[in-house]
């Protein structure tokens, strides 16, 4: 199978020449190599520092799927309302998509540990104070929860901005892309497994506190890797829109912002359906076994993978089938199809996230490759809280997740729509 060659994917250490400025509607087609297999993940792995790059990115990032459940957990047992809790833990997933991009912006700027650091260090703080003094008092929980979600360290982006750095080619980092989105997967299915053990076991204090130490192994792990240290970005160009210039950027972003509602819409279409079949079960399992189809789906995608991947022509079929792949669930069906059925966009949500984690690097200017990431985040981030927000007053019903997973696909196919050829 063909793959593209290495300038498929932008690098961010400076190399000599002049370095082009990212396309604005689509990416060009560049030239491939002949090439075997697509790389396995075990082969990605085994390249120095990668391994550990790798897990400790996951591990500092465990606490996103940790402090929502455990918030909502102390704040029950503080005496608030599910309300209240659910309020708080909306605000602590929200807080993110403000951060990400500054960190982000930062580590461009300054290189990654500073930010990493910093941001440890903030989480660390807040979630600290809030296992000490509780939740009792709302102004101070609402402040320390903000800090602690703002404050998330960029590793997700510094990660991806280091795997052209320590891999050798173009269709190694391609993998890294896919399993770095697969084992994201991880973090929202053992965060709240774990935050809830804790909290059952301990105390939900003692699960804040847990959120709060992983993040700070795992970002301390990661900053002090030699690949973190020595990494910086190339020169970026002053803009005050920086990575927002390309119109096909703030496109796909939005898109992005839809995909996300798809995640937040399911959790609540989760909870709707376990009520209609009394089957308390199915509100756990329906998340988590999409999740899990994500992880099956990344796999078989580092596989099968095409050639090209960053090219913005896969976003488009791999959008529609995803939003496809959500019309089964319509029916009126029983609890076990509900959970095969789930599988489905489970299965495409990984590649379709890693088709447009290239993407959105091969659209950043020059220089501005982890706040890049951190955009994407916060779209994704807003884009569940969007989804969660309104699903519940719309019923639950599946037809949400479907109509977020359509409008994704429709600016998809706008963002790669040829551009006007100039005169």
């Amino acid at each position: 199978m063909a793959h593209a060659q290495v300038r498929d994917v932008p690098r961010t250490t400076p190399a000599p020449g002049p370095e082009p400025q990212p396309p604005t509607l689509r990416i060009p087609a560049a030239p491939v190599a002949a090439a075997s297999t697509p790389p396995t993940f075990r082969a990605v792995l085994r390249h120095r520092y990668c391994s550990r790059l790798l897990f400790a990115s996951v591990v500092g990032r465990m606490s996103l799927g940790m402090v929502p459940v455990a918030l909502i957990l102390a704040a029950q047992a503080d005496g608030h309302s599910l309300a209240t809790a659910s309020l708080l833990a909306a605000l602590y997933g929200i807080a993110p998509a403000i951060g990400l991009p500054l960190l982000g912006r930062l580590a461009d700027l300054r290189g990654l540990p500073l930010p990493c650091h910093l941001g440890a260090a903030l989480v660390a703080v807040a979630l600290g104070t809030l296992a000490l003094a509780g939740t009792s008092h709302l102004a101070l929980t609402a402040v320390c929860v903000a800090l602690a979600g703002a404050g998330c360290p960029p590793l997700e982006g510094g990660l991806r901005s280091l795997w052209p750095t320590v891999l050798p080619d173009a269709a190694h980092v391609r993998t890294a892309y896919t399993l770095d989105s697969s084992a994201q997967e991880l973090v929202y299915v053992t965060g709240p497994a774990l935050a809830i053990a804790v909290a059952t076991w301990l105390s939900p204090a003692t699960a804040l506190a847990l959120a709060a130490a992983v993040t700070l192994a795992g970002t301390l792990a990661f900053a002090t890797a030699r690949p973190a240290r020595t990494w910086r970005a190339m020169p970026r160009h002053r803009d005050r829109l920086g990575v927002l210039r390309p119109p096909a950027m703030r496109l796909l972003l939005i898109a992005l912002v839809f995909l996300g509602a798809t995640v937040g819409a399911l959790d609540i279409a989760g909870i709707a359906a376990a009520d209609r079949q009394h089957a308390s079960w199915l509100a756990g399992a329906l998340p988590a076994t999409f999740s899990a189809a994500g992880l099956l789906g990344g796999i078989l995608f580092a596989r099968l993978q095409p050639a090209a991947l960053s090219q913005g022509r896969h976003l488009l079929p791999l959008g529609a089938v995803f939003a496809v792949a959500w019309l089964p669930l319509l029916a009126p069906l029983p609890a076990p199809a509900i959970l095969a059925l789930a599988m489905l966009p489970g299965a495409l949500f990984v590649p379709l996230l890693t088709v447009a984690s290239l993407t959105v690097t091969a659209l950043a200017p020059a220089g501005t490759s982890t706040e890049a990431v951190g955009w994407m985040s916060s779209a994704i981030r807003l884009g569940q809280a969007a989804g969660t927000a309104l699903a519940g007053p719309l019923g639950g019903h599946f037809a949400v997740p479907l109509l977020a997973a359509a409008l994704c696909a429709l600016l998809l196919g706008a963002r790669t729509a040829p551009a006007p050829t100039a005169a």
